[in-house]
Formats: C-alpha cells, structure tokens, sequence
C-alpha cells in the first residue's frame, strides 16, 4: 500500500514548492502586464513555470495544460516534468500558467498564475471543450443548487438556504452572447450579477471567499479544463461545483473519447473531477479580490500567492519578494 501514488503524494512537502512554482509564472508574465501583447505573457508565463516544475522532486505528468502536443510545445498534456526519480511521488498537474491572458495585456484585474497538484489518476482529463458550470461556497446542503434547475430555481433555492431574498443573492458569469438569455433571466429575479471578461477559474474561488468578494453563486459555460482547477481550489476551501461537458462538432467528441471520457452526458460533480487530495496555488498577475497582483515595493517585485491543501483545508497568504532589476 506504501507504493501507491496516494501513499506517495506528500502534499505537506511539495506545497511549497508549488507556491514557487506559481510565483514564478506570475513574476513572468507581470514584467508584460498593459504590453497588449496575449501571446508574449502566456509564453513568459508558460517557460517559468515549466521551468519550475522540473526541479521538484516529483515525476509529474500534465493532465490539464496549454494543450495537445501538436498546439502546444511546452506544457501540453501529457507531457511529463519533474526531476524525480524511481522513488519520487507520481502525481498529475493541473495548470494555467496565465489565466487571463487578455487581463493581463490589458491590465485588468484578477489574472492569475494556477497550478494544482494531487496523486497520479486522481484528476479528471477533462478535454479542451466547453464546460456547462455552476458553483456555490461551503455552508450549503449537497446539491442545494443543480445544473438541471433553471437559472431562476437556483437563486430561489439558494435564496432561501441563505434566509435572504432573492435581490440579495449575487451571481458572477462571464460576460459572452451565449449567455444573454441566461442574464436576463437572471436579472429579472431580482438577483445582482457579477459580470467578468476573462478568468472563470477566479470566479468559481469567489463563491468560496463570498464574505469577501460578496460572490454567492457562479454559473454560465467556461472551458472544461478550468472547471477542474476550479474544482481542486473548492477541494481546499470548501463548496460545491458541477460541470457537463459541451460538444459543439464530432471533433470536440472525438477528443474527449481519446481524453476516456465514455459518457457525455454525465454531471460531474467537484469529488468526480478531483478525486482525492490536491493542493493548489495561485498567485496574482494583476490586482485581484483573491489576491494581490506583482507590484513594485521598495526596489522590490512583490508578490501574493494563495496556497492551499484539501487534506487539511488549510489556506495560506505567501508575500515573496525579489529584488528589481537594475
């Protein structure tokens, strides 16, 4: 039983060296922010963190990333990293060396370096499709809130779980047409509605910090990867996300058949995406409600970065500082 990936994965000791790994990709790409140019912080971003990755001790393989193989020449799925050897701990990777590419380039808020971690098979292979999702925090019933309900079921269920009005629930989504008819009948619930361009993996972690960011609920359709490194930071914090994939052509199936996906109905639930243990790290581009993005402080690069583990749902603040260069 000592051999098996679970035994193995010692979150307590690799969390750190997650953080670091974040940390980097995010100092990357902050040297870009307001440039205008997506591609360039993604790419500074995408080489520090792999860069990272390959010093731990660890034998890794990405199983959310930038891509296939044939997109993506660094940190595409199934690419292996890690310097570990024979005894080191097997472990899948979920990462997004730069989620929110355009926040970046165009220096809005709440762009982020992420990254999760947890015992290799323990993570949904989720294609690079489209992911109907729908997220509450913690505090509530199972299935308080269901992707079956109609939009205005779900506020009035969770309305009434928090002992409030209607008017007094706030949903965030992002702002994209396929969403118009979602809104408005949002609105006319009465409810408020958080609209964001860019960056849903930070608006699923609103719903989990709702004291904070004032965020009750988050629903609408997002890429299916970044449901699952939403799923593990609601691992370590606690709430509630389903996701149902979304096929728009015979391709987009036939790349979740060789992802394993078997059936494409199915609703996953946060334990079906992240099946065991996770740590997650994410450390702030730009300024966000979760965390702070890289600024400049007394001849120093500063940045914040939230690390959290599932197995002790403990949720550390990490400031790191670098000295500019000359």
């Amino acid at each position: 039983m000592s051999n098996t990936p679970e035994a193995q994965f010692k979150d307590r000791m690799l969390s750190l060296g997650l953080a670091r790994v974040s940390e980097a990709a995010a100092i990357a790409a902050a040297k870009l922010i307001g440039r205008g140019d997506e591609k360039a912080a993604d790419q500074a971003a995408v080489d520090a963190m792999r860069t990272q990755l390959n010093l731990l001790n660890i034998r890794g393989v990405v199983v959310i990333g930038e891509g296939e193989r044939d997109e993506a020449p660094m940190l595409y799925i199934g690419e292996e990293v890690g310097n570990g050897g024979d005894d080191s701990p097997e472990v899948d990777i979920a990462l997004d060396p730069l989620e929110g590419t355009t926040l970046t380039a165009k220096a809005m808020p709440n762009a982020l370096a992420v990254i999760s971690m947890g015992a290799r098979n323990s993570m949904l292979h989720a294609p690079d499709v489209y992911m109907d999702k729908l997220a509450v925090g913690p505090g509530f019933d199972e299935g308080i809130v269901t992707l079956d309900m109609s939009p205005t079921q779900r506020v009035e269920a969770l309305a009434a779980a928090k002992g409030c009005k209607p008017d007094a629930v706030t949903v965030c989504m992002l702002e994209r047409p396929r969403h118009r008819d979602m809104l408005a009948e949002l609105r006319a619930t009465g409810a408020s509605v958080q609209l964001i361009t860019d960056g849903d993996v930070a608006g699923v972690i609103h719903c989990a910090e709702s004291a904070k960011t004032g965020i009750d609920m988050y629903m609408g359709s997002g890429g299916a990867p970044e449901g699952v490194l939403a799923a593990s930071a609601l691992k370590c914090m606690g709430g509630q996300i389903f996701g149902r994939l979304m096929f728009r052509n015979d391709e987009e199936r036939d790349r979740a058949v060789k992802a394993g996906i078997e059936d494409f109905d199915r609703i996953y639930s946060r334990d079906d995406m992240v099946r065991g243990d996770v740590i997650f790290a994410a450390t702030g581009v730009t300024d966000g409600s979760i965390v702070k993005g890289a600024r400049r402080v007394d001849g120093f690069l500063e940045t914040e970065t939230i690390l959290m583990r599932s197995k002790t749902r403990s949720v550390r603040r990490l400031i790191y500082q670098i000295p500019l260069e000359s």
